[in-house]
Formats: structure tokens, sequence, C-alpha cells
């Protein structure tokens, strides 16, 4: 949209334009919701999202003019960018325009990703109504490469090409036939003898030495992207930045420059710092704000030590943060400028995040920008340095992790998207939409669907920059995992867009070229010799489980659900042969909370659960139960008679997945501890629910002695078909330095 039109609402008799504008720019304007209905997008709808992504749809006439533009690039010579699969890196697509006869001269030139070049010749494979097929007489292996094409001496054109695998890197190349289990936390809610009153990469590391004591093979972790870490910014889904991680998780007994800085040292053991820790450890609940302060204090003087060191001369250290930052690009020193930025405007009060900012800095390249970040070097550093030494640690825990044995190591979680006034959307400008925000249609848990104020991704201009972000965000979120979790896969495909000030039953699907983003997963997949799981829970559309099993991705399982129209839980024989299989997800309540109806109990008293229907779904939740408890017994996990403890129905249900044929079972800790409250509420304002911030009940350290725990790690113990690891080997343990 040109800056300043505002579209008007189209009533009935809408023109034709406009709904063809819409179908190519991808929206749907259809779909069928969980109740089988069909919602027809609005005419309303319709103009709001396009205006949103840039079209101009103020009159007949110039949405006229931005369908005919979007025709003319879609028959141009190259598109800027093309994902093909290797079998067919050969062959080229050429528009209208480049029509040419079957003996015309084509000369090609790859510039290989890795800084080569590669010559060859071309020739007309077909002539196909509009179109002319180009076929190479060399391509270049798997990679992100660019092709420059000349045609009969005219000039050159150049294309994006992006050659990748046929499927991502699958279980069977990773560990065999095997089947595997291991553990899925929730960091941050991890509690231990000497946790900053938060979980980690200290606990991460006894949780892998734990885990191959087990004889498991991965702990899975939710998100550990970058957050504010105040106020209601703590959701591990709705982070600053999806590229960077949160310095929250930063073990500081193990910054190298902690040995090198006795002041640091005599300041964790002051009268002010060890009551702060002592009070934060003893916390139910995260404090984010007071313990990022606190583990900020400490950061700034360890950052002092190091650009001491570095100013007086070469150390491996400054060394090995330079290569960092050459092999991060400007998308760390960007990342670094944003918090700056943050912490500059702050003091200003001049708002959070970058909209709020002068206008001068709302562009990452401008002179203000350029002029910032000559003035504020050292800060910009530290935060740079802070992302490095969360790379080393994470680094480290993967390697001890391979030591312990662990065939995947660690398993990591890829959030839907980041906050609209972020990181990401200030460093990629163009490539987020403004004035729209993700959500989910109506639904049986919200009549008016839900708005999750994230921004979705632009899919044109996302393809047009050579799909630069995705690739460094699938790069980053593979760093140091031996698996993936994509939360919401389905948003590759499709993702529910809603204006802004209107609800979820206001919103439209808007498609994705899914085609394109699977292709670069399986790329970075086999970089990383990873294995990817897409969470396909909800409302999945038609054909997805099929495309997924086609690249090689994992499925996502969980017990509550799996069971037919009439209740009956599914046998552990029919559960999918390529999916990861859970009892619950960070969305749910852990087991002990849902057998004792306490979640029903918790969207009650929040409203979400009206008290005329909470008698309906408490009985509806014994009915499941007591389908639950039918199914165990057939399979012979329970005794035919008598009542099962929480303990006993905890172990058969484990037990139970055990036996599926899906190759990774994930036993969440929260079930280990036996939490009872849930570490999310769906749909609940922080200001009513503390979601992300529980804490568990039990110390990591208590936990393999504790019987309820012992008892469901045993029902799965010979899933993985090794010996258990026995006493982990520890590098001397974990240092406390005060904590």
């Amino acid at each position: 949209m040109t800056p300043g039109l505002t579209p008007r609402p189209r009533k009935a008799g809408e023109p034709a334009v406009f709904r063809a504008l819409a179908a190519q720019a991808g929206i749907l304007d259809h779909y069928v919701d969980n109740d089988r209905r069909r919602r027809t997008t609005s005419a309303r709808t319709r103009h709001e999202l396009l205006s949103a992504m840039g079209y101009d749809v103020s009159s007949e006439s110039a949405a006229r003019l931005a369908l005919e533009a979007l025709e003319r690039e879609a028959g141009r010579g190259l598109a800027p960018v093309c994902v093909v699969a290797e079998r067919a890196a050969r062959t080229v697509d050429a528009g209208v325009q480049e029509r040419l006869a079957a003996g015309a001269r084509i000369e090609a030139e790859w510039l290989l990703e890795d800084g080569s070049r590669l010559e060859t010749a071309g020739s007309v494979r077909w002539l196909r109504g509009r179109r002319t097929s180009i076929l190479l007489g060399d391509a270049p292996p798997a990679g992100y490469h660019r092709l420059r094409l000349q045609l009969d001496g005219r000039e050159w054109l150049e294309q994006t090409r992006i050659v990748v695998p046929s499927r991502a890197y699958t279980t069977h190349e990773r560990f065999g036939r095997s089947r595997v289990f291991g553990f899925v936390a929730n960091l941050y809610a991890i509690r231990s003898a000497a946790d900053w009153g938060v979980g980690d990469f200290g606990d991460l590391r006894t949780l892998v030495e734990q885990c191959a004591a087990a004889g498991g093979d991965f702990v899975g972790l939710n998100p550990l992207h970058a957050l504010r870490n105040r106020g209601s910014d703590i959701s591990p889904y709705s982070p600053v930045s999806r590229l960077f991680r949160s310095p929250l998780y930063l073990e500081i007994a193990r910054v190298p420059e902690l040995r090198e800085s006795p002041d640091t040292q005599a300041m964790l053991e002051s009268a002010d710092v060890r009551p702060a820790l002592a009070r934060l450890r003893q916390q139910d609940h995260v404090e984010y704000d007071a313990a990022s302060r606190l583990k900020q204090r400490v950061l700034d003087r360890l950052y002092a030590t190091f650009a001491a060191s570095a100013r007086t001369g070469d150390s491996p250290r400054s060394r090995a943060f330079s290569a960092w930052l050459e092999r991060t690009g400007p998308a760390a020193l960007d990342f670094a400028t944003f918090l700056a930025l943050e912490a500059h405007f702050a003091e200003t009060r001049t708002g959070t995040g970058w909209p709020a900012w002068p206008a001068a800095y709302h562009d990452p390249r401008s002179s203000a920008v350029r002029e910032f970040r000559g003035a504020h070097e050292y800060e910009i550093r530290k935060h740079a340095w802070m992302q490095f030494e969360l790379d080393r640690q994470l680094g480290e825990v993967a390697e001890r992790a391979a030591e312990c044995g662990l065939r995947i190591g660690i398993y990591g979680d890829l959030a839907l998207s980041s906050a609209w006034n972020g990181a990401d959307a200030w460093a990629f400008p163009g490539v987020f939409v403004p004035g729209v925000s993700l959500g989910a249609p109506p639904d049986e848990y919200s009549a008016i669907g839900q708005d999750w104020a994230l921004p979705p991704l632009h899919p044109r201009r996302l393809a047009e920059d050579g799909y630069r972000y995705w690739r460094l965000l699938i790069r980053s979120a593979l760093a140091h995992a031996g698996a993936l979790r994509i939360d919401h896969i389905m948003g590759l495909f499709r993702q529910f867009w809603i204006p802004s000030g209107r609800t979820g039953d206001e919103g439209a699907y808007v498609r994705y070229p899914a085609e394109d983003l699977l292709g670069i997963v399986a790329l970075e997949s086999r970089r990383a010799r990873a294995v990817i799981i897409g969470e396909d829970l909800g409302t999945v559309p038609r054909g997805l489980p099929a495309v997924l099993a086609r690249w090689g991705l994992l499925s996502s399982r969980v017990l509550y659900f799996e069971r037919d129209a009439a209740g009956r839980f599914h046998a552990s024989r029919r559960y999918s042969k390529r999916a990861l299989v859970t009892v619950n997800t960070h969305d749910h309540a852990p087991l002990a909370g849902f057998w004792s109806g306490r979640d029903l109990e918790l969207r009650s008293q929040l409203g979400t659960l009206p008290p005329r229907d909470h008698a309906q779904a408490a009985a509806r939740r014994e009915r499941d139960k007591a389908a639950l408890l039918r199914r165990l017994r057939a399979e012979a996990l329970l005794p035919r008679s008598g009542t099962p403890d929480l303990s006993a129905i905890a172990t058969a249900m484990h037990r139970f997945l055990s036996r599926t044929p899906s190759p990774l079972l994930g036993i969440a800790v929260d079930d280990l501890t036996a939490e009872t409250e849930p570490v999310n509420v769906p749909g609940v304002s922080p200001e009513r629910h503390p979601s992300w911030t529980r804490r568990s009940r039990l110390e990591l350290e208590r936990i393999p002695a504790d019987p309820h725990a012992a008892s469901i790690i045993g029902a799965v113990r010979d899933r993985s078909r090794k010996a258990p690891a026995g006493r982990a080997r520890t590098r001397g343990g974990r240092p406390d330095s005060g904590r």
C-alpha cells in the first residue's frame, strides 16, 4: 500500500480484481474450521491484509495496477530466487520474454557458495506455452549459489539458486533403527542447588548427565531465544529475536573471565549478592527482572575484564570472539546494536522497541545508526560478547552430551515468530508485515479465535531477499543441536493473519512457499546432521502429514489426544513410525495436574472455563481418565482391578509410549517431578496468570533418587537398547563460585 492511503472496505459485489489480487498475494478465500464449517474471507479482511502487505487497494484501478505488476514479476526472465532439488539443479525455468529458438546460444556461470566459479553452457530443453526450459551442462552440489545466464549474447540474467537435498537428515541416519528416549525440560523452570533463580546451562549439563545415566539419548528444551526478561516479555514463544539467545541461560561460574577477575569473585561473595542469590533460589516462580539484573551486573564486570585483556594484546579468547563475529556476519552486530539502542532510548523514556524510536533509527543502515555504532562500540561489543559466550557454553554442553553417549544430544525448539517491536523486525525491514498479528481461528477454546500478537513474515519479500532470514534462522536454531522441533509446522504452509484491531473470527489464512522453506530446512538439517520434528497438532491442512514424510520430518503425537471419534485411546502399535511421542506439551497440563483436574480448576478461576461448563468438563475428564485406564489395562500395564496411584499411572503411561513404534519418546521433566501447576495457560494475559514462571518443586540433584521419577525412567530404560551410562563422568563437577 502507498503510505497514507486507507483501503475502503467493499460490500457484496466487490470487483473481481480485488479477489484476483488477493489470490495472487496468497490470501485464501475460505477455510474449513474445526467444526468442518466453511468460513469465507470477508472483503474487509481481504482489503486490510492486502494493504498491510504493501499493495495499493485504495481504488479498483490501483488494485489492477498492483495485480498487473505481480503478473509481470511472475513472467520475468528469472525469478529472484529459486529453491531446487539437487536432481533438478541443471534445469532452469525462464519467463515469456526469454522465449528462445531451439538453437539459441546459452552461456552460464555459477558463483558458488564457497567463492569459486563454475562455467558451463546450456541448451533449450523445451518450449511450453509462455515458458522456456533451459538445460545446463553442469550444476553444483547442494548449497546457496548464484546463477548468471547470458542468452544469445544479451545482458546477463541473475538468480539466487538454492540447491537442496530431497530429504532432511533422518533418525535412521542418526541412530539406525533404534527407538530412543530422552528428557524434555523447560530450562528456565529447573531448580538446582546452585541456580540463580532460573535454570541455566549448568543445569542443562547436569540434566544431560542424568539422561545419560538413565540410558537416554536426548534432552529437549524450550526455545532459548533472546528475551527482554522483564515485565510481560518473558515468553519463550514471543522473543525479541529468534536468531540469538537469552543471556539469562549463561552459567556465570563457567565464563572464563571469572578466573581472571578477583574483584568479580569477591562481588559474588559480597553481603548484597549472596542474600540476593539465596532469595531468588527460594522463590517458587522465576523473577526474570531481578535475576536478569543480578546476572547482568556480573556480566558487565566480566566483559570489562575481557575488553581490558583484548586491548593489551592478542589472546586465544579475543581471537575466538573475532572468528565468531566473522562467522555470524552482520547479524550479531545488528542484534547487539538493537539492544544498545533500546537501552539508550529507555533512558530517554522514548518507549520499548524500535517503532517508538525516532524515525532516523528505524533503518539499521541509516547514517544515524552508523553514528550510534561508532559512539557506543563498547556497549555493542558487550552484547555481542554475551552471545559469543552463550554459543560457546551451549557448544560445551553439546560436547558433553556426545561424551556421555547421547546419540542425539540437545534437541532445540524454534518459536513461530518474534515480537513485532523486536530485533528481528528491525534488522530485516520489509520481511515482517506490520499491522497484522498471527493467531488461530475460532475453535472450542475460543469462540473469537486467538491473537498471538506476533508479526507474520511477508512471503513474497522473504523470497525476494533470497530467504536470507529463514536461512540464518534455521542455521542458528540447529547450532549445537542433534534435533530441532519447529513449533506450529503448519505455518510453513499457511498462517492465520488477523488485521490490527480485529478478532480471530475476522482473520484469514495466507499461503506460504512451503516447498522452498522445507527445502532450506532439509539443507541445513543435513549440514548439521540433525533430525527435524514438526509440531503438527491442531487443525492440520489436508496432505500435510504426507508432505512432512516426503521431506523426512517427524510428526508430533501427544498421548492426551491419540484417540478415535468415540474417545477410545489408540493402541500403542497404532502410533506413527515417524513421530516424537509425549504424554503432553508445554501448552497442556502436566500429568499430575491433568489427573487431579487442577487445570480445569485453574481455567475456572481465570474465567476461560465458565462455571456452567465446569461440571461438564470435569465429567468429560473422568470419562477420559477411565478410557485411558482401560487402554493401559488392555495392554497389561496396570492390574485389572484396584485403584492405581499417580506414580503407577505415570509409569504405565510411559511404558505404553515406550512400546510404540515411534522413534523418539520424550519424558517431561515436569512429569518426573510430578508437577500439578502448568507452565503456561494459553490465551490468558500475564496480569491474570504468571505463565512461563513456575519453577520445579524438586531440585534437579534430587530427581534420580526420587521414587516417582525412578519408576518412570525404569519403565522406558530398555527402549534405547543400550546400557545406561552409569555414573556420568564429570569434569570436576559444577563449580559454584558464590552461587
